[in-house]
């Protein structure tokens, strides 16, 4: 068998031997054991590099952080190991590499540990040749010969075989040994990731929304990433403070491993800590440790984000790798604090507080791209809620969202609310899917992404195409009222009330009855005849323009015309002061049969673009002028794809 020589530091390498180690370097970094892990390719290079020119004064630790990671020349590195783990990570993937190699290569490159300087391993000449087992049995029965000619042929043949046999066996041994060593066992695939709530060591339960904020930031970061599945906040965050076991918590959300850590906010620096752990054993597979200033921390989670995919060895595209590696540090600290509480009241159900929130961060910043993309998303809630008037609400989110995009292309929540605009404002329907493509080519696990291309698609009438696409948020967002309960109006304009009823009782049970799923399961309960409960359910949600809508079609439907019109008159009250209802008017005089009234109000409807006509095509309630030529003409008119 080859040996290896002795190794050569920098100084004594010879011009052929630079030679081998730079071409046998190329051979490394573009072996499968360094595949998709771009910055453990580059740390290696980096470090060979300096090696063989000499320059080992770069190669040291506050050299190469500053080289290859961009700190600052005189950053902490006893609080931040980010070139330690690197360090670690290319170890190992050396290590793999050559235990891979089919054969010897004529120059090995090791990483000792504790040193960042590189050491290379020359092939040395074969010392001694293995003995051919064939002729060590030819020499024996020879031997035999001289020294006992009573030996008799048969006995001589036996031993013959019997000594290469016994050849054969040591070399078949052999062959597997090596066969082990270049196929060790395979590791269990990872495609499923959770980020557990990074838990607020600050002792202050008023600092939970930055702790919130960190972990969300790190979840969308993660998600850019498109071989990986990523497990939604709204399912991870209903693990927060729970007793139950990584595997319970990994099995419930289907994630092969979870992210867990801490987040401590001193003064203007912030410590994060994280670990990845195996779902599966309870193994740690990886820790680190991060301080950083306060305006930094969030750009942070792009970092940690390909860090943990180095680890687990997910294939991360040049474009994903630019994304995670694109710079989001803000100027202004209190930006920064405004923006992470209105994300919190987003998450928490408080569209308006978070408009309040997003505005002032604006106001302290103005080129604060995710708190325009915040903006958008608590005026799209007010529009599609009926809370604001439709025309000021969408437009207000278009606004927002397009600055949003200016400022920051490759945020993905800024493509989602303009989708959500062009669509509920303009009825650019065209936009609307481009958008949403981009923001899923930007965020492959974004449940916004999903759950709006799903309405959308259910809305054009492409309903297969819907409920697949809404069955995604299922799977990435498991464990969640809201994932299932916009199942359940997948199923509803399905026509599929038993299915959409049971994806409703779904919801119910991971929040017991929460306000969101009042209205669906009004309008479900009125599709499956149960009129009465359908209207005790509605009327929960008082005297908003939607619940007065169905309500009163439930009226009509059950027999009782004369509440009906009552929900018609609380209804045009609304168009007078907020000009939202109109929509919802058609709905009862569609119920009570009067056809006329219904195709004026749908006219009316039309005039304003009132976002309800986007659903013409699907909404069960308009069901009774679907045969009339008026409906298809309006059809025509709202421009349907």
């Amino acid at each position: 068998m080859p040996t290896i020589g002795p190794f050569s530091i920098p100084e004594e390498l010879s011009p052929e031997q630079t030679r081998l180690i730079r071409a046998h370097l190329h051979e490394v970094i573009s072996s499968p054991a360094f595949a998709g892990s771009k910055r453990a390719q580059d740390f290696l290079q980096l470090i060979v590099e300096h090696a063989v020119a000499g320059r080992l004064d770069h190669l040291r630790e506050r050299m190469i952080g500053a080289e290859m990671f961009g700190r600052p020349i005189d950053y902490d590195t006893a609080n931040d190991a980010v070139v330690r783990v690197k360090a670690t990570e290319v170890r190992k993937k050396l290590l793999q590499f050559y235990q891979e190699a089919p054969k010897p290569a004529p120059v090995r490159i090791e990483l000792p540990t504790g040193s960042y300087v590189p050491r290379f391993c020359f092939e040395a000449p074969e010392a001694v040749a293995a003995p051919d087992p064939v002729a060590a049995s030819a020499d024996a029965k020879e031997s035999e010969q001289d020294t006992d000619a009573k030996v008799q042929p048969g006995i001589a043949r036996r031993l013959l075989l019997a000594l290469a046999a016994l050849a054969v066996a040591a070399a078949a041994g052999y062959f597997g040994y090596r066969l082990w060593r270049v196929q060790p066992p395979s590791k269990p695939s990872i495609r499923a990731i959770a980020v557990l709530p990074l838990e607020n060591l600050s002792g202050d339960p008023s600092q939970e929304y930055f702790a919130d904020g960190v972990t969300e930031e790190l979840i969308s970061d993660l998600g850019q990433v498109s071989a990986l599945r990523v497990i939604s906040r709204t399912s991870t965050m209903t693990y927060q403070h729970t007793q139950k076991t990584l595997p319970e918590i990994a099995r419930e959300l289907g994630a092969d491993v979870i992210v867990e850590g801490s987040v401590l906010r001193e003064g203007r620096k912030v410590r994060v800590t994280a670990q990845l752990i195996d779902a599966h054993t309870d193994e740690h597979l990886w820790a680190q440790n991060y301080v950083r200033d306060l305006t930094s921390v969030l750009a942070l989670q792009g970092e940690v984000a390909q860090t943990i995919a180095d680890e687990i060895s997910i294939h991360v595209t040049p474009q994903e790798q630019a994304r995670l590696g694109h710079l989001r540090n803000v100027n202004n600290e209190e930006a920064q604090d405004l923006y992470l509480l209105g994300r919190y009241s987003l998450n928490s159900g408080d569209p308006r507080q978070a408009i309040r929130y997003m505005q002032q961060a604006i106001d302290k910043d103005p080129n604060y791209a995710p708190a325009y993309a915040g903006l958008a998303n608590g005026y799209g809630w007010l529009g599609v809620a009926g809370w604001m008037p439709y025309l000021d609400a969408f437009s207000r989110q278009k606004a927002a969202a397009m600055k949003a995009i200016e400022l920051d292309d490759l945020l993905p929540e800024g493509h989602v609310e303009l989708a959500d605009a062009a669509l509920n404002l303009n009825w650019d329907w065209g936009t609307c899917e481009r958008e949403l493509k981009h923001a899923l080519q930007l965020n492959p696990s974004s449940i916004s992404a999903h759950s709006t291309y799903g309405f959308y698609l259910l809305r054009v009438g492409r309903i297969q195409e819907g409920l697949e696409q809404l069955k995604q948020l299922l799977v990435l967002d498991p464990v969640s009222s809201r994932s299932f309960m916009n199942a359940a109006f997948a199923y509803y304009y399905a026509r599929q009330y038993d299915e959409a009823f049971a994806q409703i009782q779904r919801a119910n049970s991971f929040a017991p009855n929460p306000a969101e799923t009042i209205f669906p399961l009004g309008v479900i309960y009125a599709e499956q005849g149960q009129y009465q409960q359908a209207i005790d359910e509605l009327k929960k949600l008082g005297d908003t323009p939607h619940a007065l809508g169905h309500a009163g079609n439930a009226y009509a439907r059950m027999g009782q015309p004369a509440q009906a019109r009552k929900m018609i008159e609380n209804l045009e009250a609304h168009v007078q002061k907020e000009g939202v209802g109109r929509y919802e008017i058609a709905l009862v005089y569609a119920a009570l049969g009067e056809k006329d009234q219904a195709f004026a109000w749908l006219e009316k409807s039309l005039d304003a673009h009132d976002k309800g006509l986007t659903f013409l095509k699907v909404d069960p309630c308009l069901d009774p002028l679907r045969n009339d030529p008026r409906f298809q003409d309006l059809v025509r008119r709202v421009g349907f794809p």
